[in-house]
């Protein structure tokens, strides 16, 4: 994986999901700091990095924070370490990080379990605009 930029995180995310879309969009507006770059799970790159990093896509279809050579965390733990690097208010979420794992992780997987019937499905992955261009891989 010597292609991915290693000074960046990169969040894989559901291309397909609306809330995940939304989401998407939330932490673009709030990455002063331009700390993170994009993946849609369902691209060919999205699987690539799965592979590489050993995790299995029939056990996950949420959201996973990569760090290039340094770590990756998933659900719950990924949305805090998310929250942790973007500016303004957002990053009192990280607070979440002291809930207990399991906790935190249930909350995660009754939303993501819901999504589609709460916020809706896409067709296909988000196309990215042309000022948003450069954030995703």
């Amino acid at each position: 994986m010597e292609d991915l930029p290693k000074d960046k995180k990169i969040i894989l995310f559901d291309g397909v999901c609306n809330l995940c879309d939304k989401s998407v969009q939330v932490i673009i507006k709030n990455d002063k700091k331009d700390n993170f770059r994009f993946v849609a799970l369902q691209s060919e790159l999205g699987e690539k990095i799965l592979n590489h990093i050993n995790i299995d896509r029939s056990k996950t279809d949420s959201i996973i924070l990569y760090e290039p050579g340094n770590a990756y965390y998933y659900k719950s733990q990924a949305a805090i370490k998310i929250a942790e690097n973007m500016d303004g208010l957002y990053n009192l979420l990280g607070l979440f990080q002291y809930l207990p794992v399991s906790l935190s992780d249930t909350v995660y997987d009754y939303i993501a379990k819901n999504r589609y019937k709460w916020y809706g499905k896409k067709d296909q992955c988000m196309i990215p605009t042309k000022e948003t261009l450069n954030k995703f891989l």
